[in-house]
């Protein structure tokens, strides 16, 4: 609820002459009452000069005054109503409350399969169709795509699962994969894992979200992409202790995959900054690198060759029955990306974007 302020001239009058009483009575400054009462040595000068007030800094100044009193001092001059100053403020209170928007509840994780935390609101916010490819598009990434579904299976199942960080070239379906990978274990199983992404900025407040999920009796699925840390981020601390290592530690309902660029989640030049300004170069670069440990499975994802690119176009093509001959189509992604300077799935989907647009197709499922 907002402070209500108070500026009625005949209120903030009525104040001040009370004050001004009492400071009289006893011999008292005026920037010592103020900071006896408020903590501010310039109140009274503030209230002279018209500011308004809150009725918590009023009932402040007025229980300073009554305790005084208390003591045995000389009772103030009557001749004003507390109870209609009071009655006033207790109407202005209610009117707020009722025009105050209704706070956002949380979303039940048994409302829907997907979920975007938000740390301000320190709630869940459900996704009714999550941005994903399905799991057979991708290409090139078979021992990987193995290992996390076994992996993630595991965990739906009820049984032992380790965290997981995929690492390595961008644009090659790292993120792709996980949510793929969801997708189809819940396909498998309805309902049996809720997807819930934290974005890389709320880290710090993971250990509020580890604490929600821990009360629901569904497994979750938590998904961080694009994960990683600069020079003076200090919350891969908090990481590491949530993680694995705290007396807490990670939910038994909780598995944690991430995403990242960097296998360590550091740039290289952090981790060796720290090793050649430390007394112990080792132990700086046990500290850095820790993180990494804390996820039982690595899964590197590197450059795309020709071959897997082309098959990555020829995947899309076939699926979304762009009509185009199979020469043409591969000479023409060859050209996409000489120009892009790159291939990954990124940059064939890209393509097949470009491609789809042109012959009038629409892609109604975009991966």
């Amino acid at each position: 609820m907002y402070p209500i302020i108070l500026s009625g001239m005949n209120l903030l009058s009525d104040l001040l002459r009370e004050i001004e009483a009492f400071v009289d009575d006893r011999g008292m400054a005026e920037t010592t009452f103020g900071r006896l009462a408020v903590n501010d040595g310039k109140f009274v000068s503030r209230l002279r000069g018209g500011k308004g007030v809150t009725v918590r800094t009023v009932e402040k100044v007025r229980a300073y005054i009554r305790n005084d009193q208390g003591a045995g001092a000389a009772p103030l001059p009557r001749g004003r109503d507390d109870t209609g100053l009071a009655a006033l403020c207790e109407r202005i209170a209610e009117a707020l409350e009722r025009l105050a928007p209704a706070a956002p509840t949380a979303a039940g994780l048994t409302n829907a399969d997907a979920f975007v935390w938000h740390a301000n609101g320190e709630r869940l916010r459900t996704v009714a169709d999550v941005n994903r490819v399905e799991l057979g598009l991708l290409k090139g990434i078979d021992g990987q795509m193995q290992t996390l579904l076994a992996n993630t299976r595991r965990f739906a199942a009820g049984l032992p699962a380790n965290n997981a960080l995929l690492w390595g070239a961008r644009g090659m379906g790292k993120s792709s994969l996980v949510k793929a990978v969801h997708a189809r274990v819940n396909g498998e199983a309805p309902g049996a894992l809720a997807l819930v992404e934290i974005h890389r900025d709320d880290i710090p407040s993971l250990p509020r979200l580890l604490r929600e999920l821990r009360r629901s009796q569904r497994r979750c699925l938590l998904f961080c992409d694009d994960l990683g840390f600069d020079g003076g981020d200090a919350s891969f601390k908090s990481l590491k202790a949530v993680l694995e290592g705290g007396i807490e530690g990670r939910p038994a309902n909780v598995v944690f995959y991430a995403t990242s660029n960097r296998r360590h989640l550091m740039p290289r030049e952090m981790i060796e900054n720290e090793s050649s300004n430390a007394i112990n170069p080792a132990e700086a670069v046990d500290e850095k690198v820790s993180l990494s440990d804390r996820f039982g499975l690595w899964l590197g994802f590197h450059n795309c060759d020709q071959p897997t690119y082309f098959e990555i176009v020829e995947g899309y093509a076939v699926h979304y029955g762009l009509d185009i001959p199979s020469a043409d189509l591969l000479a023409r992604a060859e050209e996409w990306s000489l120009t892009r300077g790159a291939r990954s799935g990124r940059v064939a989907w890209q393509f097949i974007q470009d491609l789809a647009g042109e012959l009038g197709k629409r892609l109604d499922s975009e991966p």
